[in-house]
Protein backbone atom coordinates (compact mmCIF):
# COMPACT_ATOMS: atom_id res chain seq x y z
CA UNK A 1 0.00 0.00 0.00
CA UNK A 2 1.21 3.85 -0.91
CA UNK A 3 -1.51 5.63 0.44
CA UNK A 4 -0.87 6.60 4.18
CA UNK A 5 -3.15 8.43 6.53
CA UNK A 6 -0.80 11.32 6.43
CA UNK A 7 -1.84 11.47 2.71
CA UNK A 8 -5.62 11.49 3.48
CA UNK A 9 -5.25 13.72 6.58
CA UNK A 10 -3.11 16.52 4.19
CA UNK A 11 -5.97 16.03 1.46
CA UNK A 12 -9.08 16.39 3.80
CA UNK A 13 -7.63 19.21 6.25
CA UNK A 14 -7.71 21.57 3.30
CA UNK A 15 -11.97 20.81 2.93
CA UNK A 16 -12.48 23.86 4.47
CA UNK A 17 -13.72 27.19 3.45
CA UNK A 18 -10.21 28.91 3.42
CA UNK A 19 -8.38 26.32 1.32
CA UNK A 20 -10.62 24.12 -0.67
CA UNK A 21 -9.82 24.99 -3.89
CA UNK A 22 -12.34 23.04 -5.99
CA UNK A 23 -13.30 24.45 -9.32
CA UNK A 24 -15.52 23.23 -10.72
CA UNK A 25 -18.88 20.19 -9.77
CA UNK A 26 -21.01 18.40 -11.53
CA UNK A 27 -24.11 16.17 -10.58
CA UNK A 28 -26.60 13.71 -11.68
CA UNK A 29 -29.49 12.90 -10.20
CA UNK A 30 -30.90 9.20 -10.79
CA UNK A 31 -34.30 8.04 -9.77
CA UNK A 32 -35.23 4.82 -8.39
CA UNK A 33 -35.85 3.31 -12.39
CA UNK A 34 -32.39 4.58 -13.55
CA UNK A 35 -33.38 7.36 -15.02
CA UNK A 36 -31.81 11.01 -15.11
CA UNK A 37 -33.90 13.31 -13.74
CA UNK A 38 -31.52 16.35 -13.58
CA UNK A 39 -27.84 17.22 -14.43
CA UNK A 40 -25.73 20.42 -13.69
CA UNK A 41 -22.77 22.07 -13.69
CA UNK A 42 -21.50 24.61 -11.12
CA UNK A 43 -18.49 26.67 -10.45
CA UNK A 44 -17.67 25.91 -6.80
CA UNK A 45 -16.56 29.14 -5.99
CA UNK A 46 -20.21 30.45 -6.76
CA UNK A 47 -22.16 28.55 -5.00
CA UNK A 48 -24.62 30.10 -2.18
CA UNK A 49 -22.72 29.43 1.57
CA UNK A 50 -24.95 26.45 2.52
CA UNK A 51 -24.85 25.10 -0.46
CA UNK A 52 -21.11 25.37 -0.78
CA UNK A 53 -20.57 23.64 2.93
CA UNK A 54 -23.28 21.07 1.92
CA UNK A 55 -21.07 20.52 -0.64
CA UNK A 56 -17.77 20.39 0.60
CA UNK A 57 -19.24 18.48 4.05
CA UNK A 58 -19.96 15.29 1.44
CA UNK A 59 -16.60 15.90 -0.49
CA UNK A 60 -15.08 15.39 3.06
CA UNK A 61 -16.83 12.85 3.84
CA UNK A 62 -15.34 10.73 0.98
CA UNK A 63 -11.78 11.00 2.67
CA UNK A 64 -12.64 9.77 5.69
CA UNK A 65 -12.28 6.16 6.99
CA UNK A 66 -9.43 3.94 7.69
CA UNK A 67 -7.21 2.57 5.32
CA UNK A 68 -7.00 -1.28 4.57
CA UNK A 69 -10.81 -1.03 6.60
CA UNK A 70 -13.27 1.21 4.42
CA UNK A 71 -11.07 3.31 2.28
CA UNK A 72 -9.05 1.32 -0.07
CA UNK A 73 -6.39 1.66 -2.89
CA UNK A 74 -7.34 -0.31 -5.70
CA UNK A 75 -5.07 -1.19 -8.01
CA UNK A 76 -6.11 -1.77 -11.93
CA UNK A 77 -6.88 -4.79 -13.50
CA UNK A 78 -3.75 -5.94 -15.74
CA UNK A 79 -6.52 -6.18 -19.56
CA UNK A 80 -6.87 -3.81 -21.75
CA UNK A 81 -10.24 -3.17 -20.50
CA UNK A 82 -8.47 -2.06 -17.62
CA UNK A 83 -6.13 0.19 -19.26
CA UNK A 84 -8.94 1.94 -21.63
CA UNK A 85 -10.47 2.51 -18.21
CA UNK A 86 -7.77 4.08 -17.03
CA UNK A 87 -7.04 5.98 -19.93
CA UNK A 88 -10.41 7.54 -19.87
CA UNK A 89 -10.16 8.64 -15.97
CA UNK A 90 -7.00 10.29 -17.04
CA UNK A 91 -9.01 12.45 -20.06
CA UNK A 92 -11.76 13.44 -17.41
CA UNK A 93 -9.16 14.41 -14.96
CA UNK A 94 -7.42 16.84 -17.19
CA UNK A 95 -10.76 18.08 -18.79
CA UNK A 96 -11.31 19.80 -15.62
CA UNK A 97 -14.94 18.59 -16.14
CA UNK A 98 -15.88 20.74 -19.16
CA UNK A 99 -15.99 17.72 -21.73
CA UNK A 100 -20.18 17.16 -21.32
CA UNK A 101 -19.46 13.68 -23.23
CA UNK A 102 -17.19 12.63 -21.27
CA UNK A 103 -19.16 12.99 -17.90
CA UNK A 104 -21.93 11.55 -19.83
CA UNK A 105 -19.77 8.28 -19.95
CA UNK A 106 -19.13 8.18 -16.29
CA UNK A 107 -22.89 8.63 -15.15
CA UNK A 108 -23.54 5.75 -17.75
CA UNK A 109 -21.59 3.75 -16.68
CA UNK A 110 -22.26 3.83 -12.97
CA UNK A 111 -26.51 3.49 -13.28
CA UNK A 112 -25.49 0.99 -15.44
CA UNK A 113 -23.24 -0.84 -13.00
CA UNK A 114 -24.96 0.77 -9.23
CA UNK A 115 -27.08 -2.01 -7.52
CA UNK A 116 -29.33 0.58 -5.09
CA UNK A 117 -32.72 0.35 -5.39
CA UNK A 118 -33.63 3.74 -4.50
CA UNK A 119 -32.93 7.74 -5.54
CA UNK A 120 -29.28 8.27 -5.17
CA UNK A 121 -26.74 11.48 -6.66
CA UNK A 122 -23.74 11.27 -8.39
CA UNK A 123 -21.37 13.90 -7.54
CA UNK A 124 -18.11 15.04 -9.36
CA UNK A 125 -15.61 17.62 -8.04
CA UNK A 126 -11.96 18.56 -9.46
CA UNK A 127 -9.44 19.69 -7.92
CA UNK A 128 -5.43 20.74 -8.28
CA UNK A 129 -3.61 21.58 -5.25
CA UNK A 130 -0.14 22.74 -5.15
CA UNK A 131 1.91 20.06 -2.55
CA UNK A 132 4.04 22.53 -1.12
CA UNK A 133 7.49 21.57 -0.41
CA UNK A 134 8.37 20.46 3.49
CA UNK A 135 11.80 21.36 5.15
CA UNK A 136 13.60 18.57 6.61
CA UNK A 137 12.37 19.60 10.20
CA UNK A 138 8.46 18.45 8.54
CA UNK A 139 7.32 22.11 8.46
CA UNK A 140 5.43 23.41 5.07
CA UNK A 141 6.95 25.68 3.28
CA UNK A 142 5.57 28.39 1.03
CA UNK A 143 7.23 26.68 -2.68
CA UNK A 144 5.02 24.06 -4.64
CA UNK A 145 6.83 20.75 -4.71
CA UNK A 146 4.53 19.31 -7.48
CA UNK A 147 1.25 19.74 -8.97
CA UNK A 148 -1.50 17.46 -7.92
CA UNK A 149 -4.69 17.41 -9.91
CA UNK A 150 -7.74 15.08 -9.02
CA UNK A 151 -11.04 14.56 -9.33
CA UNK A 152 -13.46 13.29 -6.48
CA UNK A 153 -16.21 11.26 -6.98
CA UNK A 154 -19.32 10.40 -4.40
CA UNK A 155 -22.52 8.41 -4.55
CA UNK A 156 -25.26 9.50 -2.16
CA UNK A 157 -27.90 8.55 -1.56
CA UNK A 158 -31.48 10.65 -2.02
CA UNK A 159 -33.91 9.89 0.18
CA UNK A 160 -37.67 11.31 2.02
CA UNK A 161 -37.58 12.42 4.71
CA UNK A 162 -39.17 11.71 7.70
CA UNK A 163 -42.67 12.13 8.44
CA UNK A 164 -43.41 14.93 11.02
CA UNK A 165 -45.44 17.91 12.62
CA UNK A 166 -44.58 21.62 11.76
CA UNK A 167 -45.82 24.84 11.92
CA UNK A 168 -48.04 26.14 8.86
CA UNK A 169 -47.65 29.61 8.69
CA UNK A 170 -50.14 29.93 5.70
CA UNK A 171 -53.15 28.42 7.88
CA UNK A 172 -51.03 29.52 11.65
CA UNK A 173 -51.60 26.12 13.02
CA UNK A 174 -49.75 22.82 13.66
CA UNK A 175 -49.86 20.37 10.73
CA UNK A 176 -48.23 17.69 8.56
CA UNK A 177 -44.87 19.17 7.61
CA UNK A 178 -44.19 18.41 3.71
CA UNK A 179 -41.41 15.83 3.35
CA UNK A 180 -39.17 16.49 0.71
CA UNK A 181 -36.05 14.84 -0.88
CA UNK A 182 -32.80 14.90 1.15
CA UNK A 183 -29.47 14.16 0.02
CA UNK A 184 -27.81 12.47 2.54
CA UNK A 185 -23.82 11.52 3.28
CA UNK A 186 -21.96 9.62 0.44
CA UNK A 187 -22.38 5.83 0.53
CA UNK A 188 -19.71 5.26 -1.91
CA UNK A 189 -16.68 7.44 -3.63
CA UNK A 190 -13.80 7.76 -5.08
CA UNK A 191 -10.67 9.74 -5.99
CA UNK A 192 -8.06 9.59 -8.78
CA UNK A 193 -5.56 9.71 -9.23
CA UNK A 194 -4.87 8.69 -5.93
CA UNK A 195 -2.40 10.58 -3.39
CA UNK A 196 0.35 8.26 -2.33
CA UNK A 197 3.27 9.63 -0.95
CA UNK A 198 2.65 13.36 -1.25
CA UNK A 199 2.02 13.29 -4.70
CA UNK A 200 -0.27 11.86 -7.65
CA UNK A 201 -0.64 7.97 -8.73
CA UNK A 202 -2.06 7.11 -11.79
CA UNK A 203 -2.01 3.84 -11.27
CA UNK A 204 -4.16 3.90 -8.11
CA UNK A 205 -7.83 4.66 -7.04
CA UNK A 206 -8.78 5.54 -3.52
CA UNK A 207 -12.04 4.25 -3.08
CA UNK A 208 -13.95 5.00 -0.09
CA UNK A 209 -17.21 2.91 1.59
CA UNK A 210 -19.52 3.74 4.30
CA UNK A 211 -19.07 1.60 7.05
CA UNK A 212 -21.29 -1.21 6.97
CA UNK A 213 -22.36 -0.88 3.37
CA UNK A 214 -21.99 -2.82 0.01
CA UNK A 215 -18.15 -2.10 -1.88
CA UNK A 216 -20.09 -2.97 -4.99
CA UNK A 217 -17.26 -4.87 -6.55
CA UNK A 218 -19.34 -4.84 -9.94
CA UNK A 219 -18.91 -0.65 -9.92
CA UNK A 220 -14.66 -1.63 -9.23
CA UNK A 221 -14.56 -3.28 -11.93
CA UNK A 222 -17.26 -2.40 -14.62
CA UNK A 223 -16.65 1.73 -14.21
CA UNK A 224 -13.34 2.11 -12.61
CA UNK A 225 -11.69 -0.92 -14.43
CA UNK A 226 -9.87 -2.51 -11.07
CA UNK A 227 -9.79 -5.24 -8.75
CA UNK A 228 -12.12 -5.49 -6.33
CA UNK A 229 -11.48 -5.75 -2.31
CA UNK A 230 -13.40 -6.32 0.67
CA UNK A 231 -13.84 -4.07 3.31
CA UNK A 232 -13.01 -4.58 6.39
CA UNK A 233 -16.65 -5.34 7.51
CA UNK A 234 -17.10 -7.64 4.32
CA UNK A 235 -13.61 -9.59 5.71
CA UNK A 236 -15.25 -9.76 8.69
CA UNK A 237 -18.95 -11.44 7.86
CA UNK A 238 -16.92 -14.04 4.79
CA UNK A 239 -14.78 -15.24 7.62
CA UNK A 240 -17.39 -16.08 9.90
CA UNK A 241 -19.29 -17.43 7.41
CA UNK A 242 -15.94 -20.03 6.54
CA UNK A 243 -15.89 -20.91 10.18
CA UNK A 244 -19.20 -21.80 11.24
CA UNK A 245 -20.78 -22.98 7.66
CA UNK A 246 -18.15 -26.03 8.27
CA UNK A 247 -19.62 -27.13 11.29
CA UNK A 248 -22.69 -27.79 9.38
CA UNK A 249 -26.04 -27.62 11.86
CA UNK A 250 -23.80 -28.04 14.92
CA UNK A 251 -24.27 -24.56 15.83
CA UNK A 252 -23.44 -24.95 19.99
CA UNK A 253 -19.83 -26.33 18.61
CA UNK A 254 -19.54 -23.85 15.93
CA UNK A 255 -20.22 -21.00 18.06
CA UNK A 256 -17.74 -22.43 20.85
CA UNK A 257 -14.96 -23.04 18.05
CA UNK A 258 -15.12 -19.49 16.25
CA UNK A 259 -14.91 -17.79 19.86
CA UNK A 260 -11.97 -19.47 21.26
CA UNK A 261 -10.03 -18.49 17.26
CA UNK A 262 -11.48 -14.95 17.78
CA UNK A 263 -10.33 -14.84 21.22
CA UNK A 264 -6.90 -16.05 19.76
CA UNK A 265 -6.91 -13.28 17.05
CA UNK A 266 -7.53 -10.91 19.68
CA UNK A 267 -4.37 -11.51 21.28
CA UNK A 268 -2.50 -11.37 18.11
CA UNK A 269 -3.79 -8.08 17.50
CA UNK A 270 -3.58 -6.53 21.19
CA UNK A 271 0.77 -7.60 20.24
CA UNK A 272 0.86 -5.59 17.77
CA UNK A 273 -0.39 -3.20 18.93
CA UNK A 274 1.83 -2.51 21.92
CA UNK A 275 4.52 -3.05 19.47
CA UNK A 276 3.56 -0.92 16.18
CA UNK A 277 7.13 -2.10 14.61
CA UNK A 278 5.27 -5.35 13.57
CA UNK A 279 3.57 -5.94 10.72
CA UNK A 280 -0.02 -6.83 11.12
CA UNK A 281 -0.76 -10.59 10.61
CA UNK A 282 -1.96 -12.14 7.10
CA UNK A 283 -4.37 -14.81 7.97
CA UNK A 284 -3.55 -17.13 5.63
CA UNK A 285 -5.03 -20.45 5.19
CA UNK A 286 -2.30 -22.19 6.84
CA UNK A 287 -2.90 -19.56 9.43
CA UNK A 288 -6.51 -20.50 9.81
CA UNK A 289 -5.71 -24.05 10.22
CA UNK A 290 -3.56 -23.61 13.11
CA UNK A 291 -5.88 -21.67 15.00
CA UNK A 292 -8.78 -23.83 14.55
CA UNK A 293 -6.17 -26.78 16.00
CA UNK A 294 -5.47 -24.73 18.52
CA UNK A 295 -9.78 -24.33 19.55
CA UNK A 296 -9.86 -28.51 19.11
CA UNK A 297 -11.66 -28.07 15.93
CA UNK A 298 -12.06 -31.82 14.85
CA UNK A 299 -9.53 -32.63 11.76
CA UNK A 300 -12.85 -33.33 8.82
CA UNK A 301 -14.10 -29.95 9.77
CA UNK A 302 -10.83 -28.01 10.04
CA UNK A 303 -10.13 -29.14 6.66
CA UNK A 304 -13.41 -28.05 5.01
CA UNK A 305 -12.63 -24.82 6.66
CA UNK A 306 -9.37 -24.20 4.77
CA UNK A 307 -10.84 -25.38 1.23
CA UNK A 308 -13.72 -22.95 1.80
CA UNK A 309 -11.33 -20.41 3.26
CA UNK A 310 -9.28 -20.77 0.07
CA UNK A 311 -11.90 -20.41 -2.16
CA UNK A 312 -13.18 -17.45 -0.75
CA UNK A 313 -10.29 -15.64 0.27
CA UNK A 314 -7.90 -16.82 -2.71
CA UNK A 315 -4.51 -14.96 -2.96
CA UNK A 316 -5.62 -12.32 -0.63
CA UNK A 317 -5.74 -13.45 2.77
CA UNK A 318 -7.20 -10.27 4.73
CA UNK A 319 -5.45 -9.30 8.23
CA UNK A 320 -6.20 -10.57 11.42
CA UNK A 321 -7.65 -6.65 12.44
CA UNK A 322 -10.54 -6.80 9.76
CA UNK A 323 -11.68 -10.13 10.84
CA UNK A 324 -11.48 -9.48 14.68
CA UNK A 325 -14.78 -9.16 16.61
CA UNK A 326 -14.11 -7.38 19.21
CA UNK A 327 -17.42 -7.15 20.71
CA UNK A 328 -17.88 -10.84 20.22
CA UNK A 329 -14.56 -11.35 22.43
CA UNK A 330 -15.41 -8.98 24.98
CA UNK A 331 -19.19 -10.15 25.90
CA UNK A 332 -18.01 -13.86 25.39
CA UNK A 333 -15.04 -13.17 27.96
CA UNK A 334 -17.60 -11.27 30.39
CA UNK A 335 -19.77 -14.09 29.95
CA UNK A 336 -17.29 -16.36 30.97
CA UNK A 337 -16.04 -14.95 33.67
CA UNK A 338 -19.39 -14.13 35.50
CA UNK A 339 -19.75 -18.34 34.78
CA UNK A 340 -16.52 -18.78 36.90
CA UNK A 341 -17.72 -16.60 39.42
CA UNK A 342 -20.87 -18.22 39.74
CA UNK A 343 -18.96 -21.61 40.04
CA UNK A 344 -16.71 -20.44 43.11
CA UNK A 345 -20.18 -19.16 44.74
CA UNK A 346 -21.92 -22.33 43.89
CA UNK A 347 -18.93 -24.07 46.03
CA UNK A 348 -18.86 -22.17 48.40
CA UNK A 349 -22.66 -22.74 48.95
CA UNK A 350 -22.26 -26.24 49.25
CA UNK A 351 -19.26 -25.59 51.22
CA UNK A 352 -20.88 -23.82 54.07
CA UNK A 353 -24.24 -26.32 53.93
CA UNK A 354 -22.07 -28.86 54.67
CA UNK A 355 -20.09 -27.21 57.39
CA UNK A 356 -23.86 -26.09 58.94
CA UNK A 357 -24.94 -29.32 58.78
CA UNK A 358 -22.18 -30.71 60.36
CA UNK A 359 -22.76 -28.49 63.43
CA UNK A 360 -26.34 -29.47 62.88
CA UNK A 361 -25.49 -33.20 63.26
CA UNK A 362 -23.24 -32.30 66.60
CA UNK A 363 -25.80 -30.17 68.25
CA UNK A 364 -28.24 -33.08 67.81
CA UNK A 365 -26.03 -35.24 69.53
CA UNK A 366 -25.32 -32.87 72.41
CA UNK A 367 -27.60 -33.65 75.81
CA UNK A 368 -28.53 -30.05 75.42
CA UNK A 369 -32.10 -28.44 73.73
CA UNK A 370 -31.46 -26.60 70.49
CA UNK A 371 -32.34 -23.74 71.22
CA UNK A 372 -30.06 -23.76 74.66
CA UNK A 373 -27.79 -20.31 74.97
CA UNK A 374 -25.36 -21.51 77.57
CA UNK A 375 -22.94 -23.79 76.93
CA UNK A 376 -20.61 -25.27 79.52
CA UNK A 377 -17.00 -27.40 79.07
CA UNK A 378 -16.38 -29.77 82.20
CA UNK A 379 -14.41 -32.56 81.88
CA UNK A 380 -16.24 -35.57 81.20
CA UNK A 381 -16.07 -37.51 84.79
CA UNK A 382 -17.77 -34.39 86.20
CA UNK A 383 -20.48 -34.35 83.13
CA UNK A 384 -22.05 -37.01 84.57
CA UNK A 385 -22.95 -35.43 87.99
CA UNK A 386 -24.52 -32.00 86.30
CA UNK A 387 -28.11 -32.31 86.67
CA UNK A 388 -31.27 -29.87 85.95
CA UNK A 389 -33.90 -29.21 88.31
CA UNK A 390 -36.24 -26.50 89.73
CA UNK A 391 -35.42 -24.14 92.55
CA UNK A 392 -37.72 -21.38 93.41
CA UNK A 393 -39.50 -22.12 90.19
CA UNK A 394 -36.80 -21.51 87.92
CA UNK A 395 -35.64 -24.07 86.15
CA UNK A 396 -31.47 -24.33 86.71
CA UNK A 397 -28.44 -26.41 86.32
CA UNK A 398 -27.13 -27.58 89.43
CA UNK A 399 -23.03 -28.37 89.13
CA UNK A 400 -21.82 -29.83 92.49
CA UNK A 401 -18.47 -28.29 93.79
CA UNK A 402 -15.77 -30.36 96.20
CA UNK A 403 -14.69 -28.74 99.35
CA UNK A 404 -11.87 -26.15 98.00
CA UNK A 405 -13.01 -25.79 94.68
CA UNK A 406 -14.52 -22.56 92.92
CA UNK A 407 -16.18 -21.47 89.93
CA UNK A 408 -15.79 -18.15 86.84
CA UNK A 409 -18.33 -16.99 84.47
CA UNK A 410 -17.18 -15.24 81.90
CA UNK A 411 -13.63 -14.59 83.94
CA UNK A 412 -14.90 -13.34 86.60
CA UNK A 413 -14.51 -15.54 90.12
CA UNK A 414 -18.22 -16.20 91.43
CA UNK A 415 -18.90 -15.45 95.25
CA UNK A 416 -20.48 -19.32 96.86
Amino acid sequence: MNITKGDVLELRRRLKKTECTFGRMCGCYVNSGKQVVLKFSESFSELEEDEFYKYLEIAKKTLSGTLGSNLLELEFDRSESAAEHQKYLLALKESKLGNEELLDRLYEQIIAEYAYPGNYLILVYHDIYDVPSKATSGEEQDESEEIYEYILCAICPVELSKPALGYREDENRIGARVRDWVVGLPDLGFVYPAFANRGSDVNAVMYYVKTGKSSHPELVEQVLGCVPQRTAAEDKQAFRSVVLDAFGEDEEQADAAFFQIQKTISGMVAEREEDESLPPVSLTAETLSGLATEAEVPEKVRELMEKSYTHVFGDTPPVADNVLDSKLVEEGTARAHTAALEQKVAVLQQELAAQAAQRVDAEDDAPWREDAEIELHVPQERASRIRADVVDGQKCLLIPLEEGEHARINGVEQPL
